[in-house]
């Protein structure tokens, strides 16, 4: 088969390669999301440019940039809806301002002050030497470290 056609094993079909859009459908099938127009057209937007940190506002902003017809609250919905479906993590910070990680692996974030600045931090890089019971009935899923940054005044 071609680079651009292949079997895709979990569909038992050909499904073509390299069309960003047909990508985007297919992950969004994966986690068990209807791939709809706006769906597929902000998951463009999101995961076209490599593993980012990005906020509804600006997410919205980069929609409007590319023609894409949609509201925030559109933007706030179809953001939870890939968060709980696996595709991305949530970072919320001090309570006021969240950003949507494309980058769902184990690591952790330096936050810079002042800044709308988000920096990954490999997850080796952290050592978390040890971590509290949980209460009964619970167990830890993960660790988010935020490592907060300030400029050094010269």
């Amino acid at each position: 088969m071609s680079d651009l056609v292949s079997h895709d094993e979990a569909y038992g079909s050909t499904v073509r390669r390299g069309c960003p859009f047909h990508d985007i459908r297919q992950k969004l099938r994966r986690v068990g999301l209807r791939p709809t127009r706006q769906r597929v057209s902000l998951g463009w937007v999101l995961f076209a440019k490599g593993d980012r940190h990005i906020s509804a506002e600006m997410l919205h902003e980069e929609a409007v940039k590319e023609r894409i017809p949609v509201s925030l609250a559109t933007i706030y919905n179809t953001l939870r809806q890939f968060t709980e479906a696996g595709l991305l993590r949530e970072l919320a910070i001090d309570g006021s301002k969240t950003y949507f990680d494309t980058a769902i692996h184990d690591h952790h974030h330096f936050i810079v002050e002042g800044e709308n600045r988000v920096i990954d931090i490999p997850a080796r890089e952290i050592d978390v030497a040890s971590l509290p019971a949980p209460p009964e009935g619970y167990e830890i899923s993960h660790v988010d470290v935020v490592v907060r940054l300030r400029k050094i005044d010269s």
